[in-house]
């Protein structure tokens, strides 16, 4: 089983590109705080972890996530390994979004860093806003509806 959840601060903007096919990539990194003092310092370290999201999760969290934004990710852990140009073997560990999540509401957020989202920001909420004219009045009896 290849299952993770973490969360953390985004130490960066999300960075959006495109595959050469046109299909949406997101790449960000979140501070994850360890759940531990260090006994030598008596300071709370953290790791930073590299996330990928893919289609509509990419163009998701390129819109309304930003730096130091608090999110909670979960998917899987991947290696991938290459050759690079002077023919040595590299490698990356990275978490495959299948979720992304806000885990704290703008005011909060904002009280925090001391700043303010300059993208629209929905709260807490996971999804878009949805204009009226997308919902159509409905000519049912709703007598039989038990509340």
């Amino acid at each position: 089983m290849n299952h993770i959840i973490i969360m953390g601060r985004l130490i960066a903007d999300p960075e959006r590109r495109e595959t050469p096919s046109g299909v949406p990539v997101t790449k960000f990194r979140l501070a994850v705080d360890r759940p531990f003092v260090s006994k030598d310092s008596g300071e709370r370290k953290a790791d930073f972890i590299n996330v990928v999201a893919w289609r509509g999760l990419a163009d998701f969290v390129a819109k309304y996530f930003v730096k130091g934004q608090m999110a909670a990710v979960n998917g899987r852990l991947e290696i991938r390994e290459w050759t690079d140009k002077d023919n040595k073997k590299q490698w990356t560990t990275e978490v495959i979004a299948e979720n992304v999540y806000f885990t704290e509401s703008k005011k909060s957020r904002d009280a925090s860093t001391g700043t303010s989202n300059p993208k629209e920001d929905f709260g807490a909420g996971y999804t878009t806003p949805v204009e009226s004219s997308d919902f159509a009045e409905l000519d049912i009896d709703d007598g039989d509806l038990p509340f």
